[in-house]
C-alpha cells in the first residue's frame, strides 16, 4: 500500500493508528474519481437527462452517465476556497477546503437525492443542506444547461442522519428528520410541489437538535408500518395518521449517536433487528438482536468492528462510521452493509484518528443455523464516506455499484 497517495501530508500519523491495515484491493471494483474538489458530503444518482441512464449529482452538478465525463452545472458554483500549497505559496480551487488543502471548511450541501417532485416525468434534485438549515428541491428544466429553480422544501432539517424515504405509505417519499426539538415528517403536496412542504410532528419537544447522531426508519415490531429509530429507542407509527396522533415511544439504547439505523431481520428469525453504528465520530458497528415479539422488552448487542480487532467478530478497526447503506450486494438474498471512514468530519486535526486509511467496505451477512455472521470485503482504501453513501445498480449490469461525496470529492465505484 502507498500511504504518500493517501495523504502525503499527514502520513506519519497513520502509522500510529489503531485502525486496522486494509487489505489489498482486490481489483473486484473500477474507481472513478469524477470529481477531486470539495462540493458536498453525499452524492447521489438520478436519470436527469431521461436517456434511460444513471447520472450522478455532487454539489452543484450532475454527470452524464455512463462515464460521467460530460458535467452540467444546475445550481450556483461560484464558491472558491484560497489555500496554501506546500511551497507556501496561495492557490484559488474551486468549492471548499478540504482534502486539497490543510484546513477544514464546511459545505451547505449534506444529502443529495433524486426523485419527480412536480410530477413532470424528469427527475428532480433534494439537497438537504447544513444541519439545521434548509432543505431544498430544484426543478429539473427537462434538458438543457440552463440553472434549474430552486424551492425551499423545509425551513429546518436538524439530525445528521436524516432519511428521504416514504414513511406515511402513500407512495411518495418525506423527508424525516428532527426540526425544532420535534421528530418528525415533511411532506409534498403534489398538487402545489412549489410550495414549502408540510412538517408533521410525531413526538413531544424533546433535546434533540441540529447536531443529533443516529437516525432511521423501519418496521421494528412487524405491523407493517414504518417507525422512527433513534439512538435512544423508536417511535411506533400508529394505525392511523389523521389528525397527527403523537407516536408511542418505546426506549432502547442503539449507541451513543451513531449514522443511518435500519431495521432489519439480520438473524433469520422472523423478528427485526436494528443495524447501526455506534459512534458516528468514534468507533463500532453493531446490530441488535430482538429478544421478543414487539421491540419493547431488550435487545442483545452484537459488534461487527470493534475499537480494537479483538472486540469485533471481523477483526477489522476504523473510526467515523458516519454513513451506512444496507442492500444485497451479492445476490444472495440477504442485505448486507456498506460503510467507511468519513474522511475529515472535523478536518485534519479533529475526532480520532482523522488521518488513518479512508476506507470503504461492504460487511457480507451470512446465516447458519439461527446464527448471523458477517465477513468484511473490502472497496477502497482512499475514499471513506461523507455523511451519505448509496449502493445500488448505476450502470445497469444488475450489480450494485457505489457512490460517495466528501471532502475528497466524489466517487464512482463500479462492480466489475
Amino acid at each position: 500500500m502507498n500511504l504518500l497517495r493517501l495523504l502525503p501530508l499527514f502520513a506519519p500519523l497513520v502509522l500510529l493508528a489503531q485502525s486496522t491495515q486494509p487489505p489489498p484491493l482486490t481489483g473486484e471494483w473500477e474507481r472513478k474519481q469524477v470529481d477531486n474538489h470539495f462540493w458536498a458530503e453525499g452524492a447521489n444518482v438520478g436519470d436527469f437527462n431521461k436517456d434511460g441512464k444513471m447520472d450522478l449529482v455532487y454539489g452543484p452538478y450532475w454527470w452524464e452517465g455512463p462515464n460521467f465525463a460530460k458535467r452540467h452545472t444546475y445550481t450556483d458554483d461560484s464558491h472558491t476556497s484560497k489555500i496554501k500549497k506546500a511551497d507556501g505559496t496561495e492557490e484559488t480551487i474551486p468549492g471548499f477546503k478540504g482534502a486539497l488543502s490543510t484546513e477544514n471548511e464546511y459545505s451547505k450541501n449534506f444529502f443529495a437525492f433524486s426523485h419527480d417532485i412536480n410530477g413532470d416525468g424528469w427527475d428532480d434534485i433534494i439537497v438537504l443542506g447544513f444541519p439545521g438549515e434548509k432543505s431544498w428541491w430544484y426543478e429539473n428544466p427537462k434538458g438543457g444547461d440552463q440553472r434549474w429553480t430552486e424551492h425551499v422544501a423545509l425551513d429546518v432539517t436538524d439530525n445528521e442522519s436524516p432519511h428521504f424515504t416514504d414513511l406515511n405509505g402513500d407512495g411518495r417519499p418525506e423527508i424525516v428528520c428532527s426540526s425544532n426539538g420535534y421528530w418528525g415528517y415533511a411532506q409534498y403536496d403534489p398538487k402545489n410541489p412549489a410550495e414549502k412542504w408540510t412538517w408533521h410532528n410525531i413526538s413531544p419537544k424533546g433535546p434533540w437538535q441540529r447536531f443529533t447522531h443516529g437516525m432511521g426508519v423501519g418496521d421494528v415490531n412487524g405491523d407493517g408500518r414504518m417507525d422512527i429509530l433513534e439512538k435512544d429507542g423508536w417511535w411506533e407509527q400508529p394505525a392511523s395518521l389523521v389528525g397527527d396522533p403523537a407516536w408511542a415511544k418505546h426506549d432502547a439504547k442503539w449507541g451513543g449517536g451513531g449514522a443511518h439505523m435500519f431495521a432489519y431481520d439480520v438473524n433469520g428469525d422472523g423478528k427485526n433487528d436494528i443495524i447501526t453504528s455506534l459512534e458516528a465520530h468514534g468507533y463500532g458497528i453493531a446490530w441488535f438482536e430482538q429478544v421478543d415479539d414487539a421491540g419493547t422488552t431488550g435487545w442483545n448487542q452484537h459488534l461487527i468492528v470493534g475499537k480494537s480487532p479483538s472486540a469485533g467478530e471481523t477483526g477489522i478497526v476504523f473510526s467515523q462510521p458516519h454513513a451506512l447503506d444496507l442492500v444485497d450486494m451479492n445476490g444472495d438474498g440477504l442485505k448486507d452493509i456498506v460503510t467507511g471512514k468519513r474522511f475529515w468530519a472535523h478536518g485534519p486535526g479533529g475526532d480520532p484518528e482523522p488521518n488513518a486509511w479512508p476506507v470503504l467496505y461492504w460487511f457480507e451477512l451470512k446465516r447458519d443455523g439461527g446464527k448471523a455472521k458477517w465477513t468484511a470485503h473490502i472497496i477502497d482504501d482512499a475514499s471513506g464516506v461523507g455523511t451519505q453513501v448509496i449502493a445500488m445498480d448505476v450502470n445497469g449490469d444488475k450489480k450494485p455499484d457505489v457512490v460517495v461525496g466528501n471532502k475528497r470529492g466524489t466517487f464512482v465505484f463500479l462492480r466489475k
